[in-house]
C-alpha cells in the first residue's frame, strides 16, 4: 500500500487521510488527560451543567488538537515529501503537545492556574520544593508518549486503507462539531442568563474562551443589558464556588469576657492622615492604646474591605459568601452570646455586602426602622448612635458606626475647612491653584471633621462610664491615593499600593497596656482577635480565618494577602506581587515601582494559594 501511489497528488491524499486519524486518536488521549480537570474541579449539582461538562470536554479537546492538526501537520503534509520524515514530524507535534497538556494539569492541579508566564518561571526556577520535583519527575513520561506517538503511527499507517474504508469520519466529525458548536450556545444562554453551574466551568480547561453573545442578544430584544449588569451585581454568582466556613465545628473554653465592643469604620481613611496635626484626637488616642502602624485592607475597594474585616477571609472568597448568604462567624458568635446589636451608618449601609451577607434582614430592618426619612449623614448617624447607647442595660452590646464623610470629600460638608485652599474655597479650574492640592486638602478636611466626631464618640463613652468595659476599634476599609505613585492613580480600587491598601487600626482594649505595633498587620486579623481574646473560642484560627490574633508576640508571617477575584496581592516586607487570575503577574517595590527582575518564591506562592481555596468545598 505504501509503494502505491509513486505521485506527488496520492502521497498528499494519503498524508491528509492519515493526519485525520492521527488527530483523532490524539483528541481521545487529549480528553483521557483532560479528565483530570474535571477531577480537580468543582461538579456541576444540575444535569444542564454536566450536560455542558461532557459537551465541553468533548468539543473543547476536539477543537484543540484538531486546530493543531490545520494550523501544523496539515500545511506540512503539502511541503515534507517524504511520508516516514512527515510522520516523525507529526509524531514530535503530537509528543509535544501532550506533554504541555500533562504539565498544565500538573499546574492546575497544585496551584489552580493553567500554564502561564508566572508558572513557567517559578516551575524552572529551581527552587526545591516538592512541587518542583513532582513537576521534574513528569518528563520521565515524555520517552513514553514518544514511543506510543510512534506506534499509533505506524499502525495508522498500515491500517490506513482498512480504516479508510469504514466511512466514519463524518459521523466522528459530526459528534466533535456538534459538541463544540453545542458547548458555546449553551454557554451563551447560561451568562445571559448567570446560570452558575455553567457559568463556572469557564476555566476549567485550557486555553477555554465560552462565546457570549450579550451585545447581539440586545440588539434583537433578547437581552436587557443594564438588567444583566444590575443582576450579576447582585448576586456575584458568575465563578463562586460552594464555601466551607468554619471549616470544623468550633469549640470555646468560656462564654467569653462579656466585654462591649464598638467598632467605628472611616470609609477611605489611608493611615498617614492619623497625625497631630489632621486628625489629632486620633492620634493622640492611638499613643494611649494599641497603635498597628503598618496595617492594611483586605482590598482597595469598599465591599472587600469591609468583607476581610467581618470574615477574616481574603478578597476571593467574597463571591461564594455572597451568594450562600453566610454570615460572619464573629457576628454568629456575639448573637448566640446574647449581645445586643446597634448598626448605624452615614449613607444607609450603602456598600451591598452588609445586606447580601453580613448583617441578616432582622439586623438590618431593625435598624433602618427607626432612621427619619430625612437624608442620613454621619451626624445624625452619631446621635442615633448615642440614643441607642443610653438605652442599654445589663446586656454586652456590640456596635459598628459606619463613618462616610471622608468618602465624600469633594461634596464637601457642613464644616468649616481647616487646611486651604480646598474645593470648598477655591474652584478646582482657577488658573494658578494646583488641583491635586485642593483635592489633598478637602480630603484632610473631612479627615479632620471626622476626627472631632470621634472626639464625640469618644467622650460619649467615658461620659456613660462604658469606655473601661468597651473594646474599641477605628479603622477604614481602604485608603485614597492623590496619584503618589505616579501612575495616574487617583481614589481607590486603580491600584495596590500602600495608599490604598494602608489604614489605620488603633485598638482600645482594656487593661491592654499602650503599644505601637509596626509589624505587618492585616484586616484579616481582626476576627481571631476578637474571637481568641473576647470570645474565648479554643479552636485554631485557621479553621474559620486566614488572620493571626493582633495580640500574638511574634507570628511568623513573610506575607500578607489582600485582592479580590480577579486578583491575588501579596504583601512582603519589600515587595507587593499582584497575580491576575490567568497567572500574570507584577512585582512591585515599597514606592509600587514595577521591578523588572522581581519573581515570587514557588514555596510562598504555594502557600498563597493553598490558601486562597482552602475554605471551598472539597470536590
Amino acid at each position: 500500500m505504501v509503494a502505491s501511489g509513486n505521485n506527488y497528488k496520492d502521497k498528499v491524499s494519503q498524508l491528509i487521510s492519515w493526519g485525520h486519524w492521527f488527530s483523532f486518536f490524539n483528541i481521545i488521549a487529549a480528553m483521557l488527560l483532560g479528565s483530570r480537570y474535571i477531577v480537580h474541579s468543582e461538579w456541576p449539582e444540575t444535569l444542564l451543567g454536566q450536560l455542558y461538562l461532557l459537551l465541553s470536554w468533548v468539543g473543547h479537546f476536539g477543537f484543540l488538537v484538531f486546530g493543531l492538526y490545520i494550523l501544523i501537520i496539515f500545511p506540512a503534509s503539502f511541503l515534507i515529501p517524504s511520508q516516514r520524515l512527515m510522520r516523525f514530524f507529526a509524531v514530535l507535534v503530537g509528543t509535544i503537545g501532550l506533554t504541555i497538556l500533562l504539565l498544565d494539569t500538573h499546574a492546575y492541579e497544585s496551584l489552580s492556574l493553567h500554564l502561564s508566564p508566572l508558572v513557567w518561571d517559578l516551575l524552572l526556577s529551581g527552587e526545591k520544593t516538592d512541587l518542583n520535583a513532582r513537576w521534574q519527575y513528569l518528563f520521565v513520561v515524555v520517552p513514553i508518549i514518544f514511543l506510543l506517538q510512534l506506534i499509533l503511527s505506524e499502525w495508522l499507517w498500515r491500517k490506513l486503507r482498512k480504516l479508510t474504508r469504514k466511512h466514519v469520519g463524518v459521523p466522528i466529525a459530526i459528534v466533535f462539531g456538534m459538541s463544540f458548536l453545542g458547548s458555546h450556545l449553551l454557554y451563551i444562554w447560561a451568562d445571559a442568563n448567570l446560570y452558575h453551574p455553567v457559568t463556572m466551568q469557564r476555566s476549567n480547561f485550557p486555553l477555554s474562551y465560552p462565546m457570549t453573545a450579550k451585545s447581539f442578544m440586545e440588539k434583537h430584544g433578547l437581552l436587557d443589558l443594564q438588567d444583566y449588569a444590575k443582576r450579576s451585581a447582585e448576586q456575584g454568582l458568575s465563578e463562586s464556588q460552594r464555601i466551607r466556613y468554619p471549616t470544623e465545628k468550633l469549640n470555646f473554653d468560656g462564654l467569653g469576657t462579656g466585654q462591649n465592643l464598638l467598632v467605628v469604620m472611616v470609609d477611605n481613611l489611608r493611615s498617614d492622615m492619623v497625625n497631630n496635626k489632621t486628625m489629632p484626637n486620633l492620634s493622640a488616642f492611638a499613643n494611649q492604646n494599641v497603635n498597628y502602624t503598618n496595617h492594611y485592607s483586605a482590598n482597595n475597594d469598599n465591599m472587600v474591605g469591609i468583607f476581610g474585616l467581618f470574615y477574616g477571609l481574603p478578597g476571593g472568597y467574597v463571591n461564594s459568601v455572597r451568594a450562600e448568604g453566610t454570615t460572619p462567624i464573629l457576628l454568629d458568635t456575639l448573637e448566640k452570646r446574647g449581645y445586643d446589636f446597634g448598626l448605624f451608618s452615614g449613607n444607609q449601609f450603602k456598600s451591598s455586602i452588609y445586606s447580601q451577607a453580613i448583617f441578616n434582614d432582622k439586623q438590618l430592618k431593625e435598624q433602618l426602622s427607626t432612621k427619619s426619612e430625612q437624608k442620613t449623614n454621619d451626624n445624625l448617624a452619631i446621635a442615633d448612635w448615642a440614643t441607642w447607647l443610653g438605652e442599654q442595660n445589663n446586656n454586652p452590646w456590640f456596635s459598628y458606626l459606619e463613618l462616610t464623610s471622608v468618602e465624600e470629600f469633594e461634596e464637601g460638608g457642613d464644616y468649616i475647612p481647616q487646611f486651604t485652599p480646598s474645593l470648598g474655597t477655591v474652584k478646582i479650574n482657577t488658573v494658578g491653584v494646583d488641583s491635586n492640592l485642593l483635592l489633598k486638602n478637602s480630603y484632610r478636611n473631612a479627615a479632620y471633621h471626622v476626627d472631632q466626631q470621634i472626639a464625640d464618640i469618644l467622650d460619649e463613652l467615658q461620659r456613660k462610664q462604658v469606655l473601661d468595659n468597651t473594646i474599641v476599634i477605628i479603622t477604614a476599609n481602604h485608603g485614597t491615593e492623590f496619584n503618589e505613585t505616579g501612575t495616574n492613580s487617583w481614589g481607590a480600587d486603580t491600584n495596590y499600593s500602600q495608599y490604598q491598601l494602608k489604614v489605620p487600626m488603633v485598638i482600645h482594649w482594656p487593661q491592654q497596656a499602650p503599644a505601637k505595633i509596626d509589624r505587618m498587620t492585616s484586616h484579616l486579623d481582626v476576627v481571631p482577635t476578637l474571637m481568641e481574646s473576647l470570645l474565648e473560642v479554643a479552636s485554631a484560627p485557621t479553621t474559620y480565618s486566614s488572620g493571626t490574633n493582633l495580640f500574638e508576640k511574634d507570628p511568623k508571617r513573610r506575607w500578607i494577602l489582600a485582592g479580590d477575584d480577579r486578583d491575588i496581592v501579596m504583601i512582603q516586607k519589600n515587595s507587593t506581587t499582584v497575580v491576575d487570575k490567568y497567572g500574570n503577574y507584577r512585582v512591585y517595590d515599597e514606592d509600587y515601582k514595577l521591578m523588572s527582575e522581581g519573581k515570587p518564591r514557588l514555596s510562598t506562592l504555594m502557600q498563597v494559594m493553598n490558601e486562597l481555596k482552602r475554605f471551598y468545598q472539597p470536590n
